[in-house]
C-alpha cells in the first residue's frame, strides 16, 4: 500500500493539470466511499453528513452557511457511473483543451465552469415556479458543468477537429460537443435530475462565451489563474538559503602576499634588463624557479 500512495503521490506532484484533476476528483470519491463503508458497518450516516457539508444546495438560506460547496461539489460524485463518464469526457476534452490553451486554462476554465454551472443552478431553482417544493432539500454535485465547459471550450477552439466515434464513425468536435448539449436539453424537461442538467449548460455557456472571447484576445481566465498561481506558491517548500561564512583576514593576508610577490618578481625583472640573467643571486634565481613552478 506504501508503495501505491507513494507512486499516486508522485503522480500528483509530476502530474500536469488534468491528471491533478482526475485525482482529485477521485480521491474525494475513494473518501465518499470509506464513509459510506465505515458509516454502514457501525450503523452512522457519515457519508450522508459528508454530502452534506459538501454538495452544492439551492436553497439560499442553507447556502449561506455553506458557501464552500460551490467549489466543493464540482468534486463530489457518489455512484461509480457518474464518476466514470465525467472522468472519460474529462480526459478526452481535457487532452484536446490543453493541446491547445494548456493546462493552466484548464484548470481555471474547469472550476470558472463549474462555478457558472452552480450558480445557474441556484438562480434557477430559486426562480422558476417548477422547483419551487424541492428547493428546500435538493443539492447538486458532480464534475459535469467543469466538464462541460473544457469540452464546449475547446469545441469552440477547434470545431473541426476530426473525432472517431467508436473507433469508426468519423465526426467533427463541435458535432459532439452539440450532442452533449441537445442530451441536456432533451432531458432537462423531464423533472429528472434537472438541477444537473441546468449546471450542465451553465457550465457550456462559460465554456463557449470563455473561449469565444480568448479568440478575440480577450482571456477571461487569466485573473484566476493568478490567482490560483499565489495560492500554489504559499504550498511550494521555500528554498533554503545557504550561508557562507569568509574569513577577512585570510583574504587580506592573501592579498597582500599577491602585491609583494608581484614587487618582488619586477625587481628581479628590472636587473636582469639591466645586468641579464648571470647578475641574479642564487637567493633571486631561486626564487624565480619557484614561482616559475607555482
Amino acid at each position: 500500500m506504501s508503495g501505491i500512495r507513494e507512486e499516486i503521490r508522485t503522480s500528483f506532484k509530476q502530474g500536469d493539470a488534468l491528471t491533478r484533476l482526475i485525482l482529485v476528483n477521485l480521491a474525494v470519491f475513494v473518501v465518499f466511499l470509506l464513509l459510506r463503508i465505515i458509516g454502514f458497518l457501525f450503523q452512522i450516516q457519515l457519508a450522508d453528513i459528508f454530502t452534506q457539508w459538501t454538495a452544492l444546495p439551492s436553497n439560499l438560506g442553507t447556502l449561506a452557511t455553506r458557501p464552500w460547496t460551490l467549489f466543493t461539489y464540482m468534486f463530489l460524485h457518489e455512484g461509480f457511473l457518474h464518476i466514470l463518464f465525467n472522468m472519460l469526457w474529462l480526459y478526452f476534452g481535457g487532452r484536446l483543451f490543453m493541446e491547445y490553451m494548456g493546462g493552466r486554462r484548464l484548470l481555471s476554465t474547469y472550476i470558472l465552469g463549474g462555478l457558472a454551472g452552480g450558480i445557474l443552478y441556484i438562480i434557477a431553482y430559486n426562480l422558476f415556479p417548477s422547483f419551487s417544493e424541492a428547493v428546500i432539500i435538493s443539492n447538486n454535485r458532480g464534475a459535469s458543468a467543469g466538464v462541460m465547459a473544457i469540452v464546449i471550450g475547446v469545441a469552440t477552439y477547434a470545431p473541426r477537429y476530426p473525432v472517431k466515434i467508436f473507433f469508426t464513425l468519423n465526426a467533427q468536435l463541435w458535432m459532439i460537443a452539440a450532442a452533449a448539449l441537445l442530451m441536456d436539453l432533451i432531458y432537462l424537461g423531464d423533472g429528472n435530475n434537472a438541477g444537473g442538467h441546468i449546471a450542465h449548460l451553465g457550465g457550456a455557456l462559460f465554456g463557449y462565451l470563455s473561449v469565444s472571447q480568448l479568440k478575440n484576445g480577450k482571456d477571461w481566465t487569466e485573473g484566476f489563474s493568478k490567482f490560483m498561481d499565489n495560492i500554489a506558491n504559499w504550498f511550494k517548500p521555500k528554498p533554503k538559503m545557504k550561508t557562507v561564512y569568509t574569513n577577512t583576514s585570510k583574504k587580506a593576508n592573501y592579498r597582500e602576499k599577491q602585491v609583494h610577490n608581484q614587487q618582488r618578481m619586477d625587481e628581479i625583472l628590472d636587473k636582469i634588463s639591466r645586468s641579464g640573467y648571470e647578475s641574479l643571486s642564487k637567493e633571486e634565481k631561486d626564487y624565480l624557479f619557484k614561482i616559475g613552478k607555482d
